[in-house]
C-alpha cells in the first residue's frame, strides 16, 4: 500500500461491546485508519475457546461488522475482515506452536483467569490463544499493535515468538511494537471504578453497552459510584469514581479532562452524572441508527467481508509462503 506503517488490531464478536471498547479501541481506530495501513479483524476464531451458540456467533459477527462501519471505520481506508475467512491464521498458528513452550502458555494471565472461570472447559484453544494472536499480528508484518495494559503480555509473547523464528531461519517476521494509548483509553466499571469496564461483568449496571437505549444509559450513569467530598476533579487515586466519569465525558464530548473539570466546577455529583449520561446517549443514538440501517443490507456486508478477506489473504499469503519455504515445506 503506500509507505504507511502497518498496524493490526482485532476484537472478538462475543457479548455486546461497551463504551470502554469504544473508547479504548474503536475511537482510536478512527484516527489510526488515516495514519497507518490498518488491518482490523473480527476475531471469531478466538471466540470459540469458550462455547458459543453458532447462530448467535454468526449474528454477532455481522452486528460487529455493521457497528464498526457505523462508528466510522471505513472499509475503503483499511482492511476490515473476519478472521476465519483467512485460513492462513490457523496455518501460521500451527507453525508458531512449534516455537512456543508449554510453560510460557501456562503462565499467561488470561489463561489462568479464563481457566478459573471456565473450569469445565479448559481446552487447548484456551491455552493456545496467545499463539493464534501472534499469528494474527505476524501474518501482516505489523509494525504496531494498539494495546492496553491487559494485552501487554500477549504482545510480548508475539515478539518473543517472532524473534525466536527469525533467529533460527533468518529475518522473516517484523517484530511488532506496542502502541500504548493515552488517558481516556481505559474506562472503568461504573459500580467498581477500580476495575476495567468489561463486556462480561457480573453487575450489568457497571457496564454501558453500545446497544443500550437512552433511558438505560442515563439510568446507569445516575447510579454510578462517586467518591467522598464534592469536588469534580481528576484524581484516580483519591477519586476513582469521579475520575472515571471525567474520562468518559472527555471521550464522548471531545473535550479534554481539564476542560471538563472547569465545566463542572462547583456543580453537584447528581448534575454531573446526568450530564455524562446524556452526552454518552447523544453519541450512541446515531451510531445505533446507522448500525441498524447497515445490518438490513446483507449484500453490502457480504461485499465488505469478501473484499476484506481477499485483501487480507493476499498479504497473509505472502508471509505464509515465506514461512513454509524457510521451514522446508515442499510447495507446488
Amino acid at each position: 500500500m503506500d509507505d504507511k506503517k502497518t498496524l493490526y488490531s482485532a476484537i472478538q464478536p462475543t457479548n455486546n461491546l461497551t463504551i470502554g471498547n469504544y473508547a479504548g479501541a474503536i475511537s482510536n481506530w478512527l484516527k489510526l485508519q488515516n495514519d497507518y495501513n490498518c488491518y482490523f479483524a473480527i476475531a471469531n476464531m478466538h471466540a470459540i475457546t469458550v462455547r458459543q451458540n453458532p447462530a448467535e456467533l454468526r449474528q454477532k459477527t455481522l452486528s460487529m461488522l455493521a457497528l464498526y462501519i457505523a462508528c466510522g471505520i471505513d472499509p475503503a481506508k483499511c482492511c476490515l475482515y473476519v478472521q476465519s475467512h483467512v485460513p492462513a491464521h490457523a496455518e501460521l498458528c500451527w507453525v508458531l506452536n512449534t516455537f512456543t513452550y508449554v510453560g510460557e502458555m501456562e503462565r499467561m494471565t488470561q489463561f489462568k483467569d479464563k481457566s478459573a472461570r471456565h473450569a469445565e472447559n479448559v481446552n487447548m484453544g484456551l491455552m493456545d490463544y496467545p499463539v493464534l494472536m501472534a499469528a494474527d499480528i505476524l501474518l501482516y508484518q505489523a509494525q504496531f499493535v494498539p494495546v492496553g495494559e491487559d494485552q501487554r503480555q500477549h504482545l510480548e509473547i508475539a515478539r518473543d515468538i517472532a524473534q525466536r523464528f527469525n533467529n533460527v531461519y533468518s529475518p522473516t517476521f517484523t517484530v511488532p511494537e506496542g502502541l500504548f494509548l493515552k488517558v481516556g483509553a481505559k474506562i472503568n466499571d461504573l459500580q467498581e471504578p477500580s476495575k476495567k469496564m468489561s463486556k462480561s461483568a457480573e453487575n450489568p449496571n457497571g457496564s454501558v453497552f453500545l446497544s443500550d437505549d437512552r433511558d438505560t444509559v442515563i439510568r446507569k450513569f445516575k447510579r454510578a459510584v462517586t467518591d467522598s467530598g464534592s469536588e469534580i476533579i481528576y484524581d484516580p487515586e483519591r477519586k476513582p469514581g469521579v475520575s472515571n466519569l471525567l474520562s468518559i465525558y472527555s471521550v464522548f464530548s471531545g473535550k479534554t479532562v481539564e476542560e471538563a473539570e472547569r465545566e463542572f466546577a462547583g456543580r453537584g455529583y447528581g448534575e454531573f452524572k446526568l450530564a455524562v449520561g446524556e452526552t454518552v446517549a447523544d453519541k450512541l443514538a446515531p451510531i445505533q441508527s446507522e448500525q441498524a440501517k447497515i445490518l438490513a443490507d446483507k449484500d453490502y456486508l457480504n461485499k465488505v467481508m469478501q473484499d476484506g478477506a481477499e485483501r487480507a489473504a493476499r498479504a497473509a499469503g505472502r508471509t505464509l509462503f515465506k514461512v513454509y519455504k524457510k521451514i522446508g515445506f515442499y510447495q507446488i
